[in-house]
């Protein structure tokens, strides 16, 4: 780990070569790291510890202002990257699960018929009398809608 701390200390010098030698002697660690992070999260994670390692470690090293007193620092910041990362895609997800930024729309209010070109009439014309030929009812229900603009409740 001496040579860790070496290296942090020439990145914090400016050594544009240090942060390429970095990576071989910590990634193991890392790695270690980001699997016992990925256990203790829930099942169906899409997110793989090597992802996981590599995102942050990206997120270190970009760093400008970063001094890094030592190794354990080092892996201390590590660690917490890998927390914020998880917990940033935690809140993606919960976005993304409870619609974002989606607003609820009543159907009986959308007016449906509009105005349209010849070669969209013909192939709505088209589907409309393959799905009659299996529901006839359905196809009616669309007709009412999309064409004659009529609410659901209506139709």
């Amino acid at each position: 780990m001496s040579d860790v701390t070496q290296i942090l200390g020439a990145i914090d010098d400016g050594d544009p070569k240090a942060a390429e030698e970095l990576l071989p002697l910590v990634y193991e660690e890392l790695r270690r790291l980001a699997s016992w992070r990925m256990a203790r999260e829930a099942p169906g994670q899409t997110l793989q510890a090597t992802a996981l390692v590599h995102e942050a470690y990206l997120r270190l090293i970009g760093q400008e202002e970063q001094q890094w007193q030592n190794s354990r620092h080092f892996f201390s910041a590590a660690a917490a990257a890998m927390r914020r990362i998880l917990v940033e895609r935690a809140r993606q997800k919960a976005r993304q699960k409870y619609g974002g930024d989606w607003r609820r729309v009543n159907l009986d209010e959308i007016n449906v018929a509009t105005e349209s070109n010849d070669e969209t009439l013909l192939f709505v014309s088209d589907a409309l009398e393959k799905l009659a030929a299996k529901d006839p009812v359905c196809a009616e229900l669309i007709k009412l809608r999309f064409f004659a603009g009529i609410s659901n409740h209506q139709a």
